[in-house]
């Protein structure tokens, strides 16, 4: 007989969006779609860099590692959501909700941190132009990115790990979208409040700590543009931030206002809106925002498509 039966559960039960069989399936279609154009998206911007010279600098090296965060976080629950869509029996291995637990709280605190790397790299570029090359050099840029992956990593290392040791007894619905630390905590049939100090603090080193450094970036950065006398040369200052600081509002507006919550308690149909915002939509964003924002990345889309026009060309001939 197996020991503490009653503490063991095997599989978890998603109850995701709704219940409704036409509701699922307009869904499914939707992020679906929505899944798509993250992924191909993201993808492109990759390869954009990567095959154009001009955008090998620390910006798109970091927005680079931004794209992948950004993907690999989308393919962590938004697959999981598409095939329980279509299934009578949503159920979820334990294995696969701490692996799913693991991957996406790691990956979201690694965008926060690169997030705050980035600030830093546009402060430099604003407020420190001439020495920019020799500040924001190729060893600083690898370190920052190594050191974001690998907090981000053992964060949420050990909240898997602590939160999983946690006994379920019998509760196995999972009222949320996926393995997300708060839905699951509150499975738990023992006191929980050591894990809910431990996600607050978890939060305020990734996700206040990096927030108050951009802050402070920009503050900076705001500063050193309104000192600039020219109209053109504040605009175009301007233009070097605008992207990053829309995805700063993005990631960090949403991701503050799901889980540095005041005493009063959201609903949990608030808290899976705002989770699949945060999955879906704020992946999908990024590189329509650097593209259509960004004047280099849209230069580097029109020699490409140039390229492949004239590849094109030359094989119809």
């Amino acid at each position: 007989m197996e020991p503490n039966n009653q503490t063991w559960v095997h599989e978890f039960i998603l109850l995701g969006l709704s219940r409704d069989w036409d509701t699922q399936v307009s869904l499914f279609v939707l992020f679906l779609l929505m899944y798509l154009v993250t992924v191909l998206g993201n993808v492109l911007i990759i390869l954009l860099i990567r095959l154009d010279s001009r955008l090998h600098t620390p910006m798109y090296f970091f927005l680079t590692n931004l794209s992948l965060v950004d993907v690999s976080y989308a393919t962590s629950i938004v697959p999981q959501l598409l095939a329980h869509f279509l299934a009578a029996h949503k159920a979820i291995p334990f294995l696969s909700c701490a692996a799913q637990l693991f991957f996406s709280l790691g990956l979201g605190g690694i965008e926060f941190l690169l997030l705050a790397v980035m600030a830093y790299d546009r402060y430099v570029a604003v407020c420190d132009p001439l020495r920019y090359s020799v500040i924001m050099h190729a060893g600083l840029c690898l370190r920052l990115i190594i050191t974001s992956w690998v907090s981000g990593s053992i964060n949420s290392l050990v909240h898997t790990a602590i939160t999983f040791q946690l006994p379920m007894c019998t509760n196995k619905y999972i009222d949320h979208i996926a393995c997300e630390t708060l839905a699951v905590v509150r499975l738990a049939c023992v006191d929980t409040s050591s894990n809910k100090v431990a996600i607050m603090v978890s939060s305020i080193v990734l996700l206040m700590t990096p927030f108050f450094l951009v802050l402070l970036s920009y503050i900076q950065i705001i500063s050193t543009i309104l000192k600039i006398q020219s109209t053109e040369g504040r605009w175009k200052a301007f233009q070097t931030c605008a992207s990053h600081l829309t995805m700063v509002i993005l990631c960090y507006g949403m991701a503050i206002f799901t889980y540095i919550q005041p005493h009063s308690n959201p609903s949990v149909l608030q808290e899976k809106l705002m989770s699949l915002f945060y999955a879906i939509l704020t992946p999908m964003l990024n590189p329509m925002i650097y593209s259509l924002r960004n004047k280099e990345v849209k230069g580097a889309w029109q020699k490409l498509l140039g390229k492949i026009s004239g590849f094109t060309s030359k094989l119809a001939a």
